[in-house]
């Protein structure tokens, strides 16, 4: 069956961002840089991003706690980006191993996560700056996570937006909130998870990009009910008239119905009178 110019499919077009994005990961080259925590990967993946024009690809989490942020883009972007990346994950004492290929084969693209597809891009960010900050704080344990998570909400202005699970006991919770309020947040959770457990790594990222925003996991958003304001003007509701049946109708029109004067005179009424006194009766 052929389909007529009406009936034919047309698929949609690629946003230029997805445009720009794809021409650039043909062939380009594959940058990864490994930490032992999830907040270290996501602060190197900052950095990265920050460093030059990269694509972040995403994470790769390996097990044990071993977490491998995955970048494509330009030799010279994704050299100087594997070189921030590196530096951020020593700094905070992360880092495992980091790896540069210049030209990826199409088979290795086909069968190993390193590679992205038009329709995913089109999700991601353009690369814009937020306004706001994001915080990750990772325990050994879940109970230190949970108590941890539990502290942060109460000492600041914050909102948890997920949670992430590394292997080897380590759980992370995510915040994001103004940069004063998860600096906060942070700090309160660290205390609650070292009363409670075991705190493994920080992260505080004060101006993360949208890039990076879309690539962490994202929990579904609770309608929070909100406030009932007063006064409330309640519409009257019109009343609705309702039919009687023919004698109830003749009753009520009987008991509302008007006396009609008569004619007939009404006899005055006779009032009795006593006798009349006797001579000598008032001595």
């Amino acid at each position: 069956m052929v389909a007529t110019d009406s009936q034919k499919l047309t698929l949609a077009k690629p946003s230029p961002h997805a445009q720009r994005w794809g021409s650039k990961l043909r062939g380009a080259a594959l940058g990864l840089v490994s930490t032992q925590s999830f907040p270290a990967v996501v602060g190197t993946a900052d950095a990265m991003l920050k460093s030059s024009d990269v694509m972040l690809i995403g994470y790769e989490k390996t097990g044990a706690g071993h977490c491998t942020a995955v970048v494509r883009g330009g030799v010279a972007d994704v050299r100087m980006a594997v070189e921030a990346g590196t530096a951020t994950a020593k700094q905070f004492g992360q880092f495992i191993s980091a790896s540069l290929i210049p030209r990826p084969l199409p088979n290795l693209e086909a069968v190993l996560p390193i590679c992205m597809h038009l329709d995913e891009l089109d999700r991601m960010g353009k690369g814009r700056v937020g306004s706001g900050a994001l915080g990750l704080l990772e325990t050994r344990g879940f109970p230190a996570m949970v108590g941890a998570a539990d502290a942060m909400t109460k000492a600041a202005e914050v909102q948890v937006v997920a949670h992430q699970s590394i292997g080897d006991g380590l759980c992370t919770v995510i915040i994001r909130g103004s940069l004063s309020n998860v600096a906060i947040a942070v700090e309160a959770g660290m205390h609650e998870a070292e009363r409670i457990g075991e705190l493994h790594a920080v992260m505080v990222i004060p101006r993360p990009l949208d890039d990076l925003e879309q690539s962490l996991p994202q929990a579904e958003e609770v309608e929070t009910p909100q406030p009932v304001r007063l006064p409330i003007k309640l519409e009257e509701k019109e009343k609705e008239l309702v039919s009687l049946p023919e004698t109830a109708a003749a009753e009520v029109s009987q008991e509302m119905a008007v006396p009609e004067p008569t004619d007939v005179p009404v006899p005055p009424k006779v009032v009795p009178q006593p006798p009349p006194l006797q001579a000598g009766e008032l001595d």
